[in-house]
């Protein structure tokens, strides 16, 4: 329990660096202007009508770089975004 409960279909995230290569041998290039980013869900939301959460807390996701909102909550820094910014699920 971080402390922060998101709302509707929002996700807590906390960024975890990318592996420079990925257990399928890809190799992700560190020079990409607009690289995806690895993060770790933190908290869930509990969803809406129209939005069924797929998410659940632990999930490895990647996300756009832009995307969400950063907040510092107890000296950690978070990204608050709705689910439907989250690209995938690292399996």
């Amino acid at each position: 329990m971080i402390g922060i409960k998101p709302l509707g279909d929002r996700v807590v995230i906390k960024r975890v660096e990318a592996e420079e290569k990925t257990q399928g041998g890809l190799i992700l290039a560190s020079t990409a202007k607009e690289q995806p980013q690895v993060a770790e869900v933190m908290a869930v939301g509990p969803g809406t009508k129209d939005e069924t959460m797929e998410v659940k807390t632990g999930d490895r996701v990647i996300f756009a770089k832009y995307a969400g909102t950063e907040v510092k909550y107890d000296g950690t820094v978070y990204t608050i975004l709705k689910q439907n910014e989250i690209l995938a699920i690292v399996e």
